[in-house]
């Protein structure tokens, strides 16, 4: 009986142990944190920005204020996936100018547009490839409450649809065209409007123009370009009525659009290439024999109104925090999913990158945001 009992704790002993497994902890995020402020970063910040504006077709192109947060993912001898947030501001460059954002003036502060992007981007040094597979943009103009607290003065945002507005772009395109050589160019559309009191009310206006086959020599029964054709520039113009109309013009047009020699591996030179879709690991037969596979667009620009339509003025300073909704998710898989990127290559190789779930805007790095060109905050996203 002495024996029984120590046997009867061991048996019990070793019980214990036996179901007693050791802690799991989840694997580490692959996601690397990286410096927001850091040389590399920055310039992988630039590329992607300029393929967004060259993506895009209508609309301002935009200027890098800040990195907010980016996040790399090294792939297995196929080079790093980057998850970019950046804060951006809107320039005086329309998009199909095909200026680069360096080379564009940013708005002055009555005149800001602001917000942030999400963007993806691919980056294979060896292989001499840059690749945008995904972005999406939210867009805000700066509060009109809050530039007229500060200069009662400076011109306001106006309806394009004012007939005011459209007399100033008819007037001041006249100008340009009575003024200029034999050739005619006709309106196409207001982007921009605003207006001051000045010595009486002026509007000031931007608005795309195109060719005309007209010439000066010929009477007004001449006919307009088809639908089809595409704007060849953006005017800048204005009219204010004082004791007689003052009209003044400035017109920039854009360059030729032919893509640019080089590389089929060059993000620069493969802006209209599709993006393929988010697919599983399954292997493909690289004949290509299979169904096509589907593609989806690249990304959006979304235009949020201004802050103050959204809250009435007494609750301006006490309402819920200004929100910027920018979701970029090709995949909700918390392991990832695949992205065939074959067609970046040259031969008959397939290669597929790890994509994994946009991070989530509380995980910054401790570097992160990085500081800002135009530090206002009126014009930085919270």
């Amino acid at each position: 009986m002495g024996l029984l009992l120590p046997l009867v704790l061991c048996a019990l002993a070793a019980c214990c142990g036996a179901v007693s497994l050791p802690q799991q902890y989840p694997n580490p995020s692959p996601l690397l944190s990286r410096g927001c402020n850091n040389s590399d970063v920055l310039a992988v910040a630039g590329f992607a920005l300029q393929d967004i504006n060259n993506d895009r077709k209508d609309g301002y192109v935009l200027s890098l204020n800040r990195v907010n947060n980016v996040r790399e993912h090294r792939q297995d001898g196929l080079g790093s996936l980057f998850y970019l947030t950046l804060d951006v501001l809107e320039t005086d460059c329309h998009v199909l100018s095909r200026k680069a954002w360096k080379d564009c003036r940013v708005r002055s502060l009555h005149q800001s547009v602001y917000g942030q992007c999400k963007a993806m981007f691919y980056i294979n040094k060896p292989g001499r490839v840059l690749y945008l597979p995904a972005f999406n943009c939210t867009l805000r103009p700066v509060s009109r409450r809050k530039i007229h607290r500060m200069c009662p003065d400076c011109p306001s945002p106006t309806d394009l649809s004012d007939p005011r507005v459209l007399e100033a772009a008819t007037e001041s395109l006249a100008k340009f065209n009575n003024e200029g050589t034999s050739k005619q160019y006709s309106l196409v559309k207001i982007t921009r409007a605003s207006s001051q009191w000045v010595f009486g009310p002026a509007y000031f206006v931007e608005y795309l123009v195109k060719e005309s086959p007209c010439t000066k020599s010929q009477d007004s029964s001449c006919s307009y370009q088809s639908s089809e054709s595409v704007p060849v520039g953006l005017c800048k113009g204005s009219l204010v009525q004082a004791r007689e109309k003052l009209v003044s013009v400035t017109c920039d047009f854009f360059k030729s659009q032919a893509p640019a020699p080089g590389g089929e591996n060059s993000a620069v030179n493969q802006e209209h290439a599709s993006l393929p879709k988010v697919e599983d690991s399954q292997k493909k037969d690289t004949t290509h024999t299979d169904s096509p596979t589907k593609a989806v667009p690249r990304g959006s620009v979304q235009y949020l109104p201004d802050l103050d339509d959204e809250k009435p003025e007494d609750s301006q300073e006490k309402g819920p925090r200004e929100a910027f909704p920018v979701q970029l998710d090709l995949t909700t898989n918390p392991q990832g999913e695949t992205l065939d990127v074959s067609f970046l290559f040259l031969g008959p190789t397939e290669e597929k990158l790890v994509v994994l779930p946009f991070p989530k805007e509380e995980q910054h790095s401790a570097e992160c945001p990085g500081p800002a060109q135009e530090a206002i905050p009126l014009v930085l996203p919270p």
